[in-house]
């Protein structure tokens, strides 16, 4: 069979009416993922105090974003295959699935394994919603779209964390779940029929999950050598040393079969392309720290500052909001101006300065100054993630985009992981999550958390670093699938 009884044929061009409608349609199916990056957060001392198992607490994320990690690329790969329309539908009812399940859970372990299933199909829903947008709007017009954007991303930052809080102190935390239902339903319904009239660019695909196994094992290894050091076990004690062992055969494993499957999990080629390189790297980096503010800051707040769950989750709005302001000011500079790095470098700058007050007076700074700090924290890190993902998509061919986004989404929540795992250890090791369920005195917990405020500036200016390596190439202009 030959590529033109395969293929289907071209599609005609959208018109711009009938992007903007697509794009609506898929911001209310992203909305379910940016919903629980933020929702959990301020139920974690809750949920740790009624299911009795504090030290196992990191895994209800880490066991989401790990899963996620490494369904990203599967999801783009499977999106090529067999339509983004399709594969966006099956990541909602998965996610849909997956709470229904994590709502049940009766213990600590079960609810991660159920926040695992959720990941399968939140692994989808933003990167399959990245590679659509990318289908249809050249790099040069995307920022005529921001707005969409940056009011889903705001609305879900300003109800996620007041919610999480409501639910854990006046309600029960269950509902952080349950309200994912209807919320599913209505982009399951939204998205089938918008996305009807996508262009079609299927291509064949092999899917590497021998590649996704090894990733999500190295990565599993490593967070429980992380959780179990120093707690359950010293560590330099043969356990731990055994996991950090297997971390590492795992790894190398990954890197053997990188190198020799035929389209391996992490293609090799694009990692080549110095664009692809440090811009995953940067905005991996960077959301590491983020996520790790965003789980472990609401336990700082009750156990450190006496907060309420629900204070908690309003305490954690500016973390949240003022992402958004970071991530337009981003978006509107490669639009305007050549030099569009310069704002999300000087962006990483001010968010490494704003952490040091947290880490040299964690118990002493009043709380107005702590949210002050974290909304520069926000607004400075938030220009990374526009600028990267455009850059990233801006250096890869058409053919190449599904991919390349995935990878973006890949690296960002490898990033993720491995940030909550790292400052988990310094946390839940310095024995905050315990206190957070035995509502232990708090005076003394601030050296731990002092820690991990450091460690945060250190992940900030690393992603800078990073960041300055990076070309700024011109941004593509119009795309012949677009017409005005």
């Amino acid at each position: 069979m030959n590529e033109s009884e395969s293929s289907p044929p071209p599609s005609p061009p959208l018109a711009r009416k009938d992007v903007t409608t697509i794009i609506a349609g898929l911001m209310v199916a992203m909305f379910p993922g940016a919903l629980d990056a933020t929702i959990v957060g301020p139920a974690l001392p809750t949920i740790g105090r009624e299911l009795g198992d504090a030290g196992n607490l990191p895994w209800i994320v880490t066991a989401y974003l790990l899963v996620s990690t490494a369904a990203a690329p599967l999801y783009g790969k499977l999106s090529d295959i067999h339509g983004r329309r399709i594969m966006l539908l099956a990541a909602i009812s998965i996610f849909a699935a997956g709470s229904v399940l994590c709502a049940l859970a009766p213990g600590m372990i079960t609810l991660a394994l159920a926040r695992a299933v959720q990941a399968m199909g939140g692994g989808g829903l933003i990167s399959v919603a990245m590679t659509v947008i990318a289908d249809i709007v050249p790099p040069k017009e995307r920022v005529r779209y921001q707005i969409y954007t940056s009011v889903m991303w705001t609305t879900a930052s300003l109800l996620g964390p007041a919610l999480g809080g409501w639910f854990a102190g006046h309600g029960h935390w269950t509902w952080m779940f349950w309200i994912n239902l209807p919320i599913c339903l209505a982009a399951f319904l939204i998205t089938d029929a918008k996305l009807k009239r996508l262009p079609r660019r299927e291509r064949p695909h092999q899917l590497d999950f021998p590649g996704a196994f090894f990733l999500v094992a190295a990565s599993a290894l490593f967070q429980l050598a992380l959780s179990w050091g120093g707690s359950r076990y010293p560590w330099g004690s043969a356990p731990v040393l055994g996991l950090f062992a297997a971390a590492a055969a795992m790894a190398v494993l990954l890197a053997l079969r990188l190198k020799s499957a035929k389209e391996p999990l992490i293609p090799l080629p694009l990692l080549s392309n110095n664009v692809v390189l440090t811009g995953c790297a940067a905005v991996g980096m960077t959301m590491a720290v983020f996520i790790s503010l965003s789980i472990y800051l609401p336990i700082y707040f009750e156990t450190v500052r006496g907060l309420t769950a629900s204070q908690s989750g309003l305490a954690l709005l500016p973390l949240m909001v003022c992402t958004t302001f970071g991530a337009v000011a981003g978006g509107r500079a490669m639009g305007r101006v050549r030099r569009y790095k310069l704002v999300p470098v000087a962006g990483l700058a001010l968010s490494a300065l704003a952490m040091l007050p947290l880490f040299l007076w964690p118990l002493d700074l009043s709380l107005t100054t702590i949210e002050l700090l974290l909304g520069l924290v926000a607004a400075g890190s938030g220009a990374v993630f526009p600028v990267t993902t455009v850059s990233v998509q801006n250096a890869v061919e058409m053919h190449e985009m599904g991919t390349a986004t995935s990878l973006i989404t890949f690296l960002r929540n490898l990033g993720a992981a491995l940030g909550v795992a790292i400052c988990g250890a310094i946390v839940v090791g310095g024995g905050a999550a315990q206190s957070a369920v035995d509502a232990a005195g708090a005076a003394a917990l601030a050296d731990t958390f002092r820690w991990a405020f450091l460690a945060g500036a250190i992940g900030f200016l690393l992603a800078l670093l990073i960041l300055l390596m990076m070309e700024e190439r011109p941004m593509r202009g119009r795309s012949m699938a677009f017409k005005a």
